[in-house]
């Protein structure tokens, strides 16, 4: 389905600085990991594939059709990496899976059943009312 090793070799990382919590931390080190995947120019994946990214994708998608991700909740530049990759296999995932047509089911004959012998009793003690007379 898909070569996890010839996406890594296509997938670009680039650090920048993050806002945010972490003090002079944050105005010193470059902790926000962003990762670009030119999906156009990837051999990893068919042309049906690529179309579907392009489809499901399409608000992640740059106009070169460049898919782009960013982390930037920890302090630490590679866990940061660790977790945009994480997050750009499962997005990837995501926009690959098939989904499962609905099978229509029938509602069972007990049921059915059910519900008209409930439908029947709550008529009777409705009528039997009629014939509760007051002294």
């Amino acid at each position: 389905m898909m070569n996890k090793q010839i996406i890594e070799q296509e997938i670009i990382y680039k650090a920048v600085r993050s806002g945010g919590k972490g003090g002079q931390n944050v105005n010193k080190v470059a902790t926000c990991v962003q990762l670009y995947f030119d999906i156009n120019n990837s051999q990893a994946f068919d042309e049906n594939s690529k179309k579907r990214l392009h489809v499901k994708l399409v608000n992640r998608i740059n106009s070169d059709g460049v898919l782009m991700l960013d982390c930037s909740e920890t302090r630490s530049q590679l866990k940061n990496k660790e977790l945009v990759l994480k997050k750009f296999y499962s997005v990837i995932q995501n926009a690959l899976a098939e989904k499962k047509k609905r099978i229509k089911t029938k509602t069972p004959e007990s049921v059915k059943l059910k519900r008209l012998s409930d439908k029947k009793n709550r008529s009777e003690v409705k009528a039997m009312r009629k014939y509760n007379f007051k002294d």
